[in-house]
């Protein structure tokens, strides 16, 4: 890899900048001298021709946008000379003949899971507390308070040691002074439940007053969550006169497993028979505390690499986000692939641009056509509340290089790889096919990662450029840098720095096979995420309709 520039592909005409150049400077690519007519910040873009007004400009072999004024070679792109633009898709239009990447070296391996009566293998045995509704919320909080500091499944954080600190020395009379801070996992084991790795708490803002459908939509995603291998056993509460109800809960649970055997308990506040909901919440305890002893029986074995469901998301990404750590990513699930694996990409706002090469890459022409109407239907609603796919960069990822919706897509995209999509999945709907699964979620990181959990996966991998200290309850988050300043910068939040692949240390395939050894430890429960140790629990449902 150069150590100033990059061009992704050879019908780019857009070049990445590497480091800082300086105006004035001579580039030579293609045998070209082009000169640089702007400074061009690292991760940044300029062009390798004169682009006119209205003319295309190209990165990842696609087009990313259209000229709002002339451009010159050498020149800078940015928001005030290129807006959005990408190509249209019309279905799957050719065959696709995928190569599998080498799995020799990890054909024979194996991580240690939970197995499940089902066939899946979960790399976590969680306990799961859900509310079917907003109203439970403060129910959900004060069992959470009780579990977590009454069985020791996490100590103190460093910012609660401060504030005793300053509380002591307010008391004794002394000056008040900060110690030092760490980085300490605050989340850990109970002892008494070894094989129990937590009990895990959800609350929302949902299941009632609202669009019927979002409700349905709410108990098809619980649903998930409660079919997803990392849950041993679940507990719900309900008030009980709210859309989502108890009875529809379990239908939509009946669709992804009918044969359902986990423990799970319900409790409905309003048709209690005991005296208030203390009652209820001492009987939440006792079935919960039941249902512990009873997942702590469970011991890891071993289990193929085929049973790992992978999900690939990225956020606060930057200029190398699609040079680097998402392509790193992308090599790992060609890997788990052709393993026999089942891997997850959602956000859809984020394949604006290359979903004609999606829908050529899908099995056949039904999934193809299913990703593209969802596609347009999202873009549609998107439409009518005067929004656009196009709005989708945030202040953060303009700054730091990704200048149009279609060069953030591009970029993003590379966390799929390149093996077949073999389903496209709408909200809540559950993953059954192995192989690569499109998901459909929005960019917002936790409502992405919160529908990949709800589909089934067990483990999620998210890069990031800018750092984003995102989690999620029951599905682990490996955080990935796509440069090594930020990993030295927030070593609390990164798991792994992609950066030496900027350097030109190490090759995507390289760094790929290393996150997967790191997976196979992960899901072995041998090691924890920074996301894992800090109890970064993100859970947020995607409401779509309106408020009522």
């Amino acid at each position: 890899m150069s150590s100033t520039f990059l061009q992704i592909n050879p019908t780019d005409n857009l070049l990445v900048a590497l480091q800082d150049l300086k105006k004035g400077t001579i580039i030579l690519h293609a045998d070209t001298e082009i000169t640089l007519q702007d400074d061009i910040a690292a991760k940044h873009k300029f062009t390798t021709e004169a682009i006119p007004k209205d003319g295309n400009a190209y990165m990842y072999g696609v087009l990313v946008g259209h000229a709002s004024q002339d451009i010159p070679k050498g020149g800078l792109i940015h928001t005030f000379n290129l807006h959005h633009a990408s190509q249209d898709f019309v279905g799957k239009q050719k065959e696709y003949t995928w190569n599998s990447p080498d799995v020799t070296k990890f054909q024979n391996r194996t991580f240690n899971g939970y197995h499940r009566a089902d066939g899946q293998v979960g790399t976590q045995n969680y306990w799961l507390v859900i509310p079917l509704v907003f109203c439970e919320n403060r129910n959900i909080e004060l069992l959470k308070n009780a579990f977590v500091q009454g069985l020791g499944f996490q100590k103190n954080d460093s910012i609660t040691d401060q504030v005793i600190r300053l509380k002591n020395q307010y008391a004794s009379g002394e000056q008040l002074s900060l110690g030092a801070s760490t980085t300490e996992a605050i989340i850990a084991k109970s002892p008494l439940f070894p094989n129990v790795d937590g009990i895990k708490f959800l609350t929302h803002e949902s299941g009632c007053g609202e669009n019927k459908d979002d409700s349905m939509n709410l108990c098809a995603l619980l649903a998930g969550y409660c079919v997803n291998p990392n849950v041993g056993g679940i507990s719900i509460l309900s008030l009980g006169c709210q859309h989502s109800q108890i009875e529809v809960f379990k239908e939509k649970l009946k669709e992804k497993d009918s044969n359902f055997s986990k423990p799970i308990h319900f409790f409905e506040q309003q048709q209690d028979e005991g005296s208030g909901v203390d009652n209820l919440l001492n009987e939440v305890v006792l079935k919960t505390f039941e249902g512990l002893i009873e997942i702590n029986k469970i011991d890891r074995k071993p289990a193929p690499l085929s049973a790992l469901r992978l999900g690939v998301k990225c956020g606060g990404s930057d200029g190398f986000s699609g040079i680097s750590a998402n392509p790193a990513i992308g090599h790992t699930a060609d890997l788990l692939v052709g393993l026999g694996g089942t891997v997850m990409i959602a956000e859809f706002p984020e394949l604006c641009g290359v979903e004609q090469e999606l829908q050529n890459r899908s099995v056949n022409a039904e999934v193809a056509d299913n990703f593209g109407k969802m596609m347009r239907e999202y873009a549609k609603r998107a439409a009518a509340v005067g929004a656009g796919f196009d709005m989708n960069p945030s202040p953060g990822n303009i700054k730091d290089g990704l200048i149009t919706d279609a060069i953030k897509s591009a970029g993003a995209a590379k966390k799929a790889g390149s093996s077949p999509i073999v389903d496209a999945l709408g909200y809540g709907q559950y993953a059954t096919q192995t192989g690569l699964n499109l998901v459909c979620t929005p960019g917002n990181d936790v409502l992405a990662t919160t529908g990949m959990a709800g589909a089934g996966a067990t483990i999620q991998l998210f890069t990031t450029g800018l750092g984003t200290p995102t989690g999620n309850p029951i599905s682990p988050m490996v955080k990935l840098s796509t440069n090594t300043r930020l990993a030295e910068k927030l070593p609390e939040i990164i798991d792994i720095d992609c950066g030496p692949i900027i350097r030109g240390e190490k090759t995507v395939e390289e760094m790929g096979e290393e996150v997967l050894e790191y997976i196979i430890q992960l899901a072995s429960g041998e090691i924890t995420t920074k996301a894992m140790d800090l109890g970064q629990d993100d859970f947020m449902f995607w409401r779509r309709g309106v408020s009522l």
